[in-house]
């Protein structure tokens, strides 16, 4: 009816104040937010400019893959980062980088590719921003690492009086601890200076065994081997007994494809489809892991490490309108040595609800080195749970209430729950689970002092 009305008024009435806005929404298509409009900068006066000439809310976007409103709110003037994006040095000999923050990951990998050398920490996915990914102090399947603020050396941001600083571990530190995984709070990230690492050839490997096996033979196998480079555990529904080992290795072996990385604009149809139909169909859960991951897995695969970090999201977007459905994700974090505890908890309350799970990714991080709503204080096993859900309200409020259990199963485990997903945790969850709250909160009132930074995370628990 919102978008009959729209563009009835839109070619009957051309003046009509339903113009005055722009509805700025993210991936899931279920949080649309009004705001009062939308800049794109390309340089960093025009993003100071916009800061100094607002006296109401501003929001940073941007490639809007958080899923929660996590980059507006109403009426803010939201700056869209992306074309904001250029490389700004290379130093191949340090194996550095200083980017603009609105660069994606792809791009960046295309110019690095060209001297041999990868980024050290990132998601699985290229498509994202590298000032989005800091905001949200992303991880991916890396071993032997963590949370992106492990591979940043320094990052530079403009604050809310218009002053552009550099933040670092030994400058401004408390800014540096408070950007980096602070969704957007605390200022505009406007550069960063990020460490690399050759790119090498990798080798996958696939095994599966039962849940219970998987901590011992991550820990004796995976974790200590020093040529592993990539691994993600795929733990199935709706039983999540069995799980699926994806672990990429360092190798002399020839190559199965000579592309350095995925081709841009790729068409892909046979993984949205794979995933349309699992989460669809009676038995999709069985289908996928008896059928088509064996078949998908039964060839040996030696690809460059920046092809296997080239994805582009499209391969993991089933290509409807999210009208009536739409795919979402979420993510826990548990302490090592609780990882056996926590999948009976997270088993019983997703059958229990009957929750349509297509996948879980077991991930491993080292901890975090220092930023203030840290989810890896110490080592953790992550839970990556992607799931299809209804969009309408009644949907919703049903998808609440078993975030808030597995919140607080998570918090029972002594763990946390990851913060770029729909904002459904209670203060008392937030509070419980990011403990150095209080330190971020400090710092924005310091640089801050008028809130201008603001978006619906921080609508919500910055009183």
């Amino acid at each position: 009816m919102k978008l009959f009305l729209t563009l009835f008024f839109a070619f009957t009435f051309p003046a009509f104040p339903v113009f005055a806005k722009t509805t700025i929404n993210d991936v899931t298509n279920i949080n649309p937010i009004d705001v009062k409009k939308v800049v794109t900068p390309q340089s960093a006066d025009e993003i100071r400019s916009a800061i100094k000439s607002s006296n109401g809310p501003i929001s940073i976007g941007g490639g809007r893959f958080s899923m929660g409103g996590q980059t507006a709110t109403e009426n803010a003037i939201q700056i869209d980062m992306r074309s904001f994006n250029k490389i700004v040095k290379l130093d191949t000999q340090k194996k550095q980088v200083t980017v603009q923050a609105g660069i994606r990951w792809r791009d960046l990998q295309e110019e690095i590719d060209k001297h041999d050398l990868s980024v050290k920490i990132m998601q699985t996915y290229a498509n994202f921003t590298v000032g989005g990914s800091l905001s949200v102090n992303v991880h991916g399947r890396y071993i032997g690492e963590g949370p992106l603020i492990r591979s940043v050396e320094s990052i530079k941001l403009i604050l809310a009086d218009g002053r552009e600083v550099t933040a670092s571990r030994t400058e401004n530190s408390d800014l540096f601890f408070s950007a980096i995984g602070g969704y957007g709070g605390i200022g505009v990230i406007t550069e960063a200076t990020l460490n690399l690492v050759p790119n090498k050839k990798i080798r996958r490997e696939i095994k599966k065994m039962s849940v219970s096996e998987y901590k011992k033979y991550f820990m004796r196998s995976i974790r200590e081997n020093k040529e592993a480079v990539l691994h993600n555990g795929d733990l199935y529904p709706p039983d999540y007994k069995e799980v699926s080992l994806e672990t990429w290795y360092n190798t002399d072996k020839p190559l199965t494809t000579e592309a350095k990385m995925i081709p841009r604009n790729q068409k892909y149809w046979l993984e949205p489809n794979i995933i349309s139909s699992i989460s669809t169909v009676p038995f999709g859960s069985k289908l996928r892991s008896k059928i088509i991951d064996p078949i998908m897995h039964s060839k040996e695969v030696v690809v460059w490490r920046n092809y296997e970090a080239s994805y582009d999201v499209a391969q993991l977007e089933p290509a409807t309108p999210r009208l009536i459905f739409t795919y979402v994700l979420q993510e826990y974090f548990v302490p090592i040595d609780r990882f056996d505890n926590f999948i009976p908890k997270i088993r019983t309350i997703l059958k229990k609800h009957d929750v349509n799970v297509i996948n879980i990714s077991i991930r491993h991080a080292l901890p975090d080195s220092g930023s203030y709503l840290a989810w890896a204080p110490e080592e953790v096993f992550s839970f990556v749970i992607y799931y299809k859900q209804m969009t309408t309200q009644a949907a919703q409020e049903k998808v609440k209430a078993w975030t808030q259990e597995l919140i607080d199963a998570a918090l029972s485990m002594k763990g946390r729950y990851y913060l770029p997903y729909q904002i459904h945790a209670t203060e008392r969850q937030f509070k419980k689970s990011y403990t150095n709250f209080q330190k971020f909160f400090d710092v924005k009132k310091k640089y801050d002092p008028l809130n201008k930074f603001r978006n619906k995370l921080w609508d919500q628990y910055y009183k």
